[in-house]
């Protein structure tokens, strides 16, 4: 298992322009803790929502990299989403599930792929180009390869640590985090 926080961070070093759309609670806190950036689409109690939101981007904007980063408990909230994607094809998206088998936000309570649920081998069901699971940091170089130029959609489910970690919170307002992400966007 990987440290949550290293990951991330490994993730997003020279992200460049990737819009990064990460799920609510520790997501959003290891994204930001990796430095907050206005191209960074968080959200607050969208719980399953994380992926569709990302498919609409890249839909949206073909032209750009799209990386929703979701908890395994997100995920399995919107495991739909995962079947509409493999049908859309978007080449430029990528899901990074941060799966520490648990429901962070909620108490710790083992989740669904605690018990095996294997969520790359249901995206290479559902018709994604890629799919993988990592436990090892060393491996994130490779993902970050993907997320930058590997054709798509992408799926890697990260192992990460059950660890309770500091939260580090970005903005807050909705309305604040949507105009500064369009003005990024639009800016570059």
């Amino acid at each position: 298992m990987m440290d949550r926080r290293e990951f991330v961070r490994e993730l997003l070093v020279d992200r460049g322009d990737l819009l990064v759309v990460p799920g609510l609670g520790s997501a959003t806190y290891d994204v930001a803790a990796a430095g907050d950036h206005p191209l960074n689409f968080y959200l607050w109690g969208a719980m399953g929502g994380t992926v569709m939101i990302g498919l609409g981007l890249a839909l949206a904007r073909p032209d750009r990299r799209v990386v929703a980063m979701p908890g395994d408990g997100d995920m399995l909230m919107g495991l739909g989403s995962l079947a509409t994607i493999g049908v859309k094809q978007p080449k430029n998206l990528v899901i990074v599930v941060l799966d520490n088998a648990h429901y962070g936000e909620t108490g710790m309570q083992p989740s669904h792929t605690y018990a095996g649920i294997d969520f790359a081998a249901l995206a290479l069901a559902c018709r994604f180009k890629h799919a993988r699971t990592v436990a090892r940091l060393a491996e994130a170089a490779d993902v970050r390869a993907l997320l930058h130029s590997g054709d798509g959609p992408i799926l890697v489910n990260a192992k990460i640590d059950a660890e309770d970690v500091p939260r580090v919170l970005p903005l807050r307002d909705g309305h604040a985090i949507k105009q500064r992400f369009i003005e990024a966007l639009n800016s570059a």
